[in-house]
C-alpha cells in the first residue's frame, strides 16, 4: 500500500470539507424548494412533506459523491480495486457471514429487551404490510450498506491509512461516521431561507443533539466495519454487516413498540440510542480486535490487502 505525505493528506482534505459542507449548506435550500414544488405532483406529493435537515443531509451526501472523485484522484486511489471492490473467490460468503452478524448482534439486542419488557411484540401488520416492509428494508439495506461503506470504509479509511497508522485512520474515520448521522436529527427553523444551511449547521455545532450513547454506538459500529475492512482487505463482509444492521432499524418500528422503560438503557424505536447496543457491539469490537475469528476466510489465511 502506497503512502501519502501527511501534509498532502491533509491539504486534501481541508479543501474537500471546505467545499463539501459550505456547498451542501448553500445547495440544500434550493433542493427543499425543488422538493416541495415536484410534491405539488400527485406521483411526488411524499416530497412535499421533506423536511429541510433531510434535504440538507441529500444535500451534503450529494456533493460529497460528487467531489470524492477528484479526492480520491489527487490522493492516489484511483481503482475499484484500492478502494475495496476485489476480486474474491468467496465475496458473496463474506456478504452473507458479515450480514448474518449484524442481524444477529441487534436481533440480541431487541429480544433481550422484549424479555425484560422494555418492548412489545406488535402482531396487529398484514401480509401486505410484511411484504412492503421486507422489500423496503431489503432496498434499503442493500443501497445504505453499499454507498455508506464505499465513502467511509473504501474511500475514507482508505484514504486516512495512507498517511496514518491504521488504528489512526479507523477512530477518526469511525468518528467522521458517526458524527455526521446527526445531521439529519438536528431541528431546523420552520421558515427555510437561502442561508438556513448555514444556521442549521452552526445551531448543530454550538448546540448539538442529544449524542449519547448513539454516538459512541455507531462509533464502535464504524470501527467494527473499518477493522472488517481492514482485516479482510476487501469491503464485502462490511457491506454484509452494515445491511444486517440496517435491515434491522428499518425493521426494528415495525416489529416492536417501546415500553418506555429505562430508555436509556434499552433505547428507544430506533434501537441502537440505547447503552445495550453499545454494549454488544463493544463486545463483538473487542473479540475482534484479539481473536480474528468473525472474518477469517477459509482455510485461516487473512486476505491480501489492497
Amino acid at each position: 500500500m502506497k503512502s501519502i505525505p501527511p501534509t498532502r493528506l491533509v491539504c486534501s482534505l481541508v479543501i474537500y470539507f471546505a467545499i463539501v459542507f459550505p456547498g451542501g449548506a448553500m445547495l440544500a435550500p434550493w433542493l427543499y424548494w425543488l422538493a416541495h414544488w415536484a410534491g405539488h405532483w400527485r406521483p411526488l406529493s411524499g416530497l412535499a412533506d421533506a423536511p429541510f435537515n433531510r434535504c440538507l443531509d441529500r444535500a451534503l451526501l450529494g456533493l460529497a459523491l460528487i467531489c470524492l472523485w477528484p479526492l480520491l484522484r489527487y490522493s492516489g486511489l484511483q481503482s475499484w480495486r484500492e478502494l475495496g471492490f476485489i476480486r474474491q473467490d468467496r465475496a458473496a460468503t463474506q456478504i452473507f457471514k458479515g450480514f448474518a452478524l449484524g442481524w444477529a448482534s441487534l436481533a440480541a439486542v431487541a429480544l433481550l429487551a422484549l424479555v425484560c419488557g422494555a418492548n412489545a411484540f406488535v402482531s396487529t401488520h398484514s401480509a401486505v404490510d410484511w411484504f412492503h416492509l421486507l422489500v423496503s428494508a431489503t432496498l434499503t439495506a442493500v443501497i445504505v450498506a453499499v454507498l455508506e461503506e464505499f465513502i467511509f470504509r473504501g474511500a475514507l479509511f482508505g484514504l486516512l491509512r495512507r498517511g496514518l497508522s491504521w488504528p489512526a485512520a479507523l477512530i477518526v474515520s469511525s468518528a467522521v461516521y458517526s458524527a455526521v448521522h446527526f445531521i439529519k436529527k438536528a431541528e431546523s427553523a420552520p421558515v427555510v431561507e437561502w442561508y438556513s444551511g448555514f444556521s442549521l449547521l452552526w445551531a448543530m455545532l454550538s448546540h448539538p443533539p442529544a449524542m449519547m450513547p448513539a454516538f459512541l454506538t455507531l462509533l464502535v459500529a464504524g470501527s467494527i466495519l473499518a477493522l472488517a475492512y481492514q482485516r479482510t482487505g476487501a469491503l464485502y463482509f462490511s457491506i454484509g454487516l452494515h445491511a444486517g444492521w440496517i435491515f434491522w432499524l428499518k425493521s426494528y418500528h415495525f416489529l416492536f413498540r417501546t415500553s418506555g422503560v429505562h430508555p436509556s438503557f434499552w433505547g428507544t424505536d430506533t434501537l441502537i440510542d440505547g447503552w445495550l447496543s453499545f454494549l454488544v457491539l463493544a463486545v463483538i469490537f473487542l473479540v475482534a480486535w484479539r481473536r480474528n475469528v468473525l472474518w477469517l476466510p477459509s482455510g485461516g489465511r487473512k486476505s491480501v490487502e489492497p
